[in-house]
C-alpha cells in the first residue's frame, strides 16, 4: 500500500529548505543589513561616577586633569550612543565585512587577541591593535602607536580610510551611512537635525572611545580604601602588594620605577617613549612624527588597565604573555641613541641601558598586581557591547 504524503508537511518541508537556502547563500551585504538593536532610552555615557582617587593630586597630577575631551566634543549620551552603532558597523568598511569592533573586541580590553589585525580583505595591519581603556586620559591627546593623529577624533577616521584596514573613503562612508535607516535618528538626537558628516562621525566615535573608561577593577576597590597608592591595599594579597610596590616605587626605593612611565591611578603614559625594543623592522615609530633624536623607536604608551586581556604585547605583538614583558624589562633592554633617559643608569636618553635583573619572584609579583588592573564590569558592560550582534549571528 502506498503511504499519501500530507500536503501540509510537504509545504513545511518546503519552508524549511527555502530558509536553509537563504541563510546559505547570505551575503556580508545582507547579513549587515539587519539594524542595531538600542535601548528605548540611551545608556549613560556622560555621568561617570568616577572614583576620589581619580581626583587625587598624584604626580604629576589627578587623572581627572588629564582628560583630552576637547572642548567642542563632549560625551553626551546620545552623541556615545551613535558612536557605538558606527564603532560596530560593518557597513564601514569596504565589502561590509569589519568594523572598528572587529580589531577592538570588548572581550580582549578592546584589543586583539592576534599579533596583528585582519583588514576587509584579508590583509594584516602593520601594528598590533592597541587597547582602548581610559584612552581619555592620555594627556597629550596624540594617537596611533606614532602618535600622528593630533586628536582622537582625527585618529577614528584613519581606520576607515586605511587601504588594508576598511579601505573606504570619507564620501564613501558617509554616503553608506546616508543609506541605512537607523541613521537619521540616531543624528538627530546626536546633532540636532539628520546630516550626515564626516566630521560628525569622527566627533560620535571620539565620544564612544572616550566614555570607555574604566575604574572599577579590585586595585580601584584597594586604592579607595587608602591615602596614598604606596600603602597596602587590604583587598589585595601579600604577593599583590609586592608587585604594586615593586611598580609604584623608584629604582632607589628598591622598586622598578614602572610608575615612571605608566602614570597614577589610569596607569596611562606621558608621551612616547623609546623603551629598549630591538628593531625587527623598519618601523621608526614616533620619529616620523617629531623628526626628533628622542622620538626615533619611541612608541606611544597606552594605559595598563585591563593590560592581562590584551596580549600579545608592544606595537607589534612580540610577547606573547606578561612573563616575556617581564623578561625585556628585566634582562633585554637594547642599547639605543634614543633609548629613554628613564632606562638608562645615568638618566641621560640614549644612555646606557639598566638591567633590572627581575627575578621570577618578582616578575610573579608583579604580574599579580597587573592582573588586578583588569575591571570585568568594563567587559562585560552593554553600553560598550556590539549591538548589531543578534542580527549577525
Amino acid at each position: 500500500m502506498k503511504r499519501s504524503f500530507p500536503i501540509a508537511a510537504f509545504a513545511a518541508l518546503l519552508l524549511l529548505l527555502s530558509a536553509c537556502s537563504d541563510a546559505l547563500n547570505k551575503t556580508p551585504e545582507t547579513i549587515a543589513d539587519a539594524g542595531p538593536s538600542l535601548p528605548a532610552v540611551n545608556y549613560n555615557y556622560s555621568q561617570m561616577d568616577f572614583p576620589a582617587h581619580f581626583f587625587a593630586p598624584d604626580e604629576p597630577g589627578s587623572v581627572i586633569s588629564m582628560d583630552n575631551t576637547p572642548a567642542d566634543n563632549p560625551v553626551t549620551d546620545a552623541g556615545a550612543t551613535l558612536g557605538r552603532v558606527l564603532f560596530y558597523d560593518k557597513h564601514l568598511s569596504a565589502n561590509r565585512t569589519v568594523s572598528c569592533g572587529s580589531c577592538h573586541q570588548q572581550e580582549a580590553g578592546f584589543s586583539d587577541p592576534r599579533m596583528l589585525s585582519v583588514g576587509f580583505d584579508g590583509g594584516l595591519t602593520g601594528r598590533h591593535s592597541m587597547g582602548l581603556s581610559n584612552a581619555r586620559f592620555y594627556q597629550n591627546g596624540r594617537f596611533f602607536w606614532d602618535e600622528r593623529a593630533a586628536t582622537l577624533e582625527e585618529q577614528v577616521l584613519g581606520p576607515i580610510q586605511d587601504p588594508v584596514e576598511m579601505g573606504m573613503t570619507l564620501q564613501e562612508m558617509v554616503q553608506r551611512i546616508e543609506e541605512e535607516d537607523y541613521y537619521p535618528a540616531l543624528f538627530q538626537e546626536a546633532f540636532g537635525d539628520e546630516e550626515v558628516s564626516s566630521e560628525r562621525v569622527s566627533k560620535a566615535l571620539a565620544q564612544f572611545v572616550r566614555s570607555m573608561a574604566t575604574y572599577r577593577s579590585r586595585y580601584d576597590e584597594g586604592r579607595a580604601a587608602v591615602n596614598s597608592d604606596r600603602e597596602d591595599f587590604p583587598n589585595f594579597t601579600a604577593v599583590e602588594n609586592r608587585g604594586k610596590a615593586l611598580f609604584v616605587l623608584s629604582r632607589a626605593e628598591g622598586g622598578f620605577g614602572c610608575a615612571s612611565c605608566h602614570v597614577g591611578a589610569s596607569q596611562v603614559g606621558m608621551q612616547a617613549h623609546n623603551i629598549g625594543l630591538d628593531r625587527q623592522n623598519d618601523d621608526v615609530g614616533a620619529f616620523s612624527v617629531y623628526g626628533t633624536t628622542e622620538s626615533e623607536g619611541a612608541f606611544k604608551v597606552p594605559s595598563l588597565r585591563n593590560i592581562a586581556l590584551t596580549a600579545p604585547y608592544m606595537h607589534d605583538g612580540r610577547f606573547d604573555n606578561l612573563m616575556e614583558v617581564m623578561g625585556h624589562y628585566s634582562r633585554g633592554i637594547q642599547p639605543n641613541p634614543s633609548l629613554s633617559a628613564i632606562l638608562t643608569t645615568d638618566g641621560v636618553t640614549g644612555g646606557r641601558p639598566v638591567q633590572l635583573n627581575i627575578d621570577r619572584e618578582e616578575s610573579t609579583a608583579l604580574i599579580a598586581f597587573l592582573e588586578t588592573l583588569t575591571d570585568e564590569e568594563f567587559i562585560r558592560d552593554e553600553r560598550y557591547s556590539d549591538p548589531f550582534a543578534s542580527s549577525n549571528q
